[in-house]
């Protein structure tokens, strides 16, 4: 895409130009605090001139369940954000891989005091360029965090919460300051949760094993999507349960998941090798498979891509 952002968003139920979206800056305040989001990703098939969405079914609904949690008041149908996420592509002519963020906040909320419950919510559906790094070798070495993941008393983890992404902001700035990719952060408990903005899953003795959805973790549609594909493509047994930080250093293979991360595979964990200290072979299958259902080229794709034609137009 030529320009630095894209012609279009989406913003208080209607398509409008991207300078033309603007709030006044006091209106920033409180604004985001109880904001929910959704990650997205659109991936582009040149052979088909088609983008084809990631399950954005699954995606929309969990930002409805999202709202809901923070009491944020949903005023359009799943149908009508599908729709409005359709056309938005359409105007943009996204014809590259792609992140598309549906984000719901407190509306006029300058002058509010912070514990006062949103009464009125605006969203915003923006799209921007992202490549995808599956199957380019891109590895990354993590560090188990200093810092705790937030609990369901404390937060709730298992949604799109902006306020939560600040707990995993900070372990990353550790890690990174230590000389590490990524951050892994424990529970209260003592176990494994997940990294910082991504799941958490290693194969051990032959099994995926994977923090469950009790453990502090985001309910992850990628997630969901990879264990389905380890069990019912790969034949791999799967394990969700807590799991302990020296189970990982003992691990074959680890890797991370999510729309950011994709499969991201990590080969060193608080300095322990990983396996060879290469991407593993079953994290190789799950990427090469993940790949082709992401591109259009699976027979998954049917059932959980949305297909976004995007055909060059032909001059006489």
């Amino acid at each position: 895409m030529a320009d630095q952002h894209p012609k279009y968003l989406w913003w208080r139920g209607e398509q409008v130009r991207w300078e033309d979206a603007t709030v006044h800056v006091t209106d920033l305040a409180w604004s985001t605090v109880g904001a929910v989001f959704e990650g997205i990703r659109g991936y582009w098939n040149e052979d088909q001139e088609t983008l084809f969405i990631f399950r954005l079914p699954e995606h929309l609904a969990r930002l409805a369940d999202s709202m809901k949690v923070v009491r944020l008041p949903l005023a359009y149908s799943l149908d009508e954000l599908q729709s409005a996420i359709i056309d938005l592509i359409t105007a943009n002519e996204s014809r590259e891989d792609t992140y598309i963020r549906p984000l719901a906040y407190s509306s006029r909320s300058s002058g509010k005091r912070l514990s006062a419950a949103a009464a009125e919510a605006d969203l915003l559906i923006n799209t921007n360029v992202m490549p995808t790094h599956l199957l380019t070798g891109y590895t990354q070495k993590a560090r188990i965090s200093s810092w705790t993941r937030i609990s369901d008393t404390v937060m709730p983890p298992r949604i799109k919460n902006i306020s939560n992404y600040r707990n995993g902001q900070l372990a990353t700035m550790e890690a990174v300051q230590d000389g590490y990719d990524v951050a892994f952060l424990l529970n209260p408990q003592g176990k494994v949760a997940e990294a910082s903005g991504a799941c958490v899953a290693m194969i051990r003795r032959g099994k995926l094993i994977t923090p469950d959805v009790t453990s502090g973790i985001l309910e992850s549609i990628t997630r969901d999507a990879l264990l389905t594909i380890a069990r019912e493509d790969l034949g791999i047994e799967v394990e969700e349960r807590p799991v302990d930080r020296t189970e990982m250093y003992l691990a074959d293979e680890v890797f991370t998941c999510g729309t950011a991360a994709e499969i991201t595979p990590v080969v060193e964990v608080d300095r322990y090798q990983i396996g060879d200290g290469e991407t593993g072979p079953v994290t190789k299958a799950l990427e090469q498979k993940f790949q082709a259902i992401l591109h259009g080229t699976d027979p998954r794709s049917e059932a959980w891509c949305t297909l976004v034609p995007l055909r060059a137009a032909v001059h006489a």
